[in-house]
């Protein structure tokens, strides 16, 4: 063996990955600030959208059920708030089946599964959750969209799941946060180039509403509110 060969083949792999993260992190830090439907305008629109952010990840909010689209149709689970028909919204978060079924807390994070999540090898899945109502803050933004806007927003949400000729596909699982929220499958991989935030993002840029070029984050799409 040449060790010397070894050596400069080393070298350049590190130098290649300090490249990457390098790339990667200017990518994170700059896409995010080209704007995407800048001039968007709520002018006679009447239907209440919501982007909701936990500080970390993306969620996209719409009504339970308007003249346009029921989503209690296929959004169908036990739970206290969807029973009693008092859930006015739903909201719904794509990421990484394993980081949402297996990691309820950082500390039960495993590398395999960062691992996974990273390299976009494993599944997704969808987060479907009811609300009664929120609140505007720094973390959660209203829009008002065109019923145009609100069916592209629709379709492309229905076309992230996985779906059987009649009905999305439920996960069974303990793993779910509260009494009024369910995981599904989705269609996708997870990976540093396709987060749950770029997914978020991607459904905004569907609608025709303000979005980033690309981001990982939420401050992606939220500095664009």
């Amino acid at each position: 063996m040449n060790i010397k060969k070894v050596v400069k083949f080393s070298i350049k792999l590190v130098l290649g990955f300090v490249g990457f993260l390098l790339i990667y992190v200017l990518c994170v830090f700059f896409l995010p600030m080209i704007p995407v439907n800048s001039n968007v305008t709520t002018e006679g629109k009447t239907i209440p959208v919501y982007i909701l952010s936990n500080g970390v990840h993306t969620d996209i909010v719409l009504p339970v059920k308007n003249d346009l689209h029921d989503w209690s149709q296929k959004i169908k689970f036990e739970n206290t708030i969807a029973k009693d028909s008092t859930a006015q919204l739903v909201a719904f978060g794509w990421g990484d089946k394993g980081f949402y079924l297996e990691t309820p807390t950082w500390d039960d994070l495993k590398f395999s599964t960062a691992f996974k999540a990273a390299s976009g090898l494993s599944t997704s899945a969808i987060h479907a959750t009811f609300y009664k109502s929120l609140k505007e803050n720094s973390n959660c933004k209203l829009l008002l969209v065109s019923e145009t806007e609100y069916m592209n927003l629709v379709d492309f949400i229905i076309d992230s799941f996985q779906h059987t000729s009649d009905d999305f596909i439920k996960i069974d699982t303990d793993a779910v946060y509260g009494k009024n929220d369910a995981f599904y499958e989705a269609k996708g991989s997870y990976s540093l180039f396709h987060t749950c935030n770029t997914w978020a993002n991607n459904v905004l840029k569907a609608g025709n509403q303000k979005a980033a070029l690309w981001t990982a984050t939420d401050t992606g799409i939220l500095c664009h509110y």
